[in-house]
């Protein structure tokens, strides 16, 4: 048999959202497994720590000015990216707004703005991207969804609607696009720990709510998301496609 090969040394990566969280992390998982990443941000200042960090880890990160809202512009800077300087063969969908709401308070603006960016933003950047993937026949997408989209969780009535959209969204991309060498998976963590969700999980009600929901018995961590990410955009899950994986220590077992 052969050995699997799970190197992504020398592709070029695009992380969406990478200004932070999640985002950021994943993006220097990726350049340190050996990608050249691009970071979406909204202005170069957001990814210079990370830039900085990448460097002096000998790894490759540069700032990609992105705004996933922004549809016309958005395909602009991709096309001008791979003109420039080649293909992208991972794109990592990963930007996307999350807060909770009261399903009988939720007001369009609230809809329109994390639609807005979980499922239209996230379509119109796969499409731009996946129309160069398909041309050189091969491509790895990567969504982050959540366990939200797979089960429901109170309060997260828009959230969890968005996130349902983009696991189906990863299935049918994954069914128009598996002949021509790219595939289309997704990622539905639980809650995971960072900076950004410190505030939050390290009040011990909440804290201790949600982890008698997650078997495991702890949040999950960014290098939890990173292993299934790299992962899925490796040679090795070739065969892997329109796939939503939990990463939630068990939450959507139940």
């Amino acid at each position: 048999m052969e050995q699997p090969d799970f190197s992504i040394a020398g592709q070029r990566a695009l992380v969406t959202g990478a200004s932070r969280g999640i985002g950021r992390d994943l993006a220097l998982a990726l350049a340190l497994a050996g990608a050249e990443v691009l970071a979406g941000v909204r202005a170069e200042a957001d990814a210079a720590e990370l830039v900085a960090e990448a460097a002096g880890r000998g790894a490759s990160v540069a700032p990609f000015i992105l705004d996933v809202t922004d549809v016309a512009a958005t395909r602009a800077a991709i096309d001008a990216e791979v003109a420039a300087r080649g293909p992208i063969q991972v794109l990592v969908n990963n930007a996307g707004l999350g807060f909770n709401h009261d399903a009988v308070d939720v007001g369009e603006a609230d809809w329109d703005a994390m639609m807005d960016v979980n499922l239209k933003g996230l379509f119109f950047t796969t499409q731009a991207v996946a129309r160069h993937m398909l041309a050189a026949g091969y491509g790895r997408v990567v969504n982050l969804s959540s366990q939200g989209g797979l089960v429901g969780i109170r309060r997260h009535a828009v959230y969890s609607a968005s996130k349902g959209g983009v696991n189906l969204l990863t299935k049918v991309l994954a069914l128009e696009w598996a002949e021509q060498g790219v595939t289309v998976n997704a990622v539905a963590p639980t809650y995971i720990y960072t900076p950004g969700t410190a505030e939050r999980l390290d009040q011990p009600e909440i804290a201790s709510d949600i982890l008698a929901r997650i078997p495991a018995g702890r949040f999950g961590t960014t290098t939890d998301v990173a292993g299934a990410v790299l992962y899925f955009a490796s040679p090795a899950a070739g065969l892997v496609t329109g796939t939503v994986l939990p990463i939630d220590g068990g939450w959507t077992a139940q």
